[in-house]
């Protein structure tokens, strides 16, 4: 099996020891994402509807590196400091996605990198 680094200067540089995304065969798994800009490595603070929206154009950023786009996400992942902002995850969810829906966890956590009140991975599985 085939496997191969996936990277692109529109998604936030890895800012640890790990890729954006790595693809095995037809299947692409997408590292955490907070919402950093990728031109400037700021986080977006204070609007957590900004905060969700910066996560998935970042996944989306990945996910055309890979050849893909976010329909062909399979899995996605959402860890959040404040569990009271999951309808609103889902409300912005559904401006970035259509049905059939990945499959889904949303985790409360405790503490993000850099302070983040949302991060998101994913699995996404592309076409032969």
């Amino acid at each position: 099996m085939s496997r191969s680094v996936v990277q692109t200067d529109q998604a936030p540089a890895a800012i640890g020891p790990y890729s954006q995304a790595i693809r095995a065969g037809n299947t692409v798994y997408l590292s955490g994402q907070i919402p950093l800009q990728p031109d400037t490595m700021a986080l977006v603070t204070g609007d957590r509807q900004a905060e969700v929206e910066q996560v998935f154009s970042n996944l989306q950023a990945v996910c055309t590196a890979a050849g893909g786009s976010l329909a062909h996400i399979v899995k996605l992942n959402i860890f959040l400091t404040d569990l009271s902002d999951f309808n609103l995850v889902n409300e912005c969810m559904q401006r970035f996605f259509s049905e059939p829906f990945p499959a889904r966890a949303a985790i409360g956590v405790a503490a993000l990198p850099k302070g983040a009140n949302v991060e998101m991975d994913a699995v996404m599985v592309l076409e032969d």
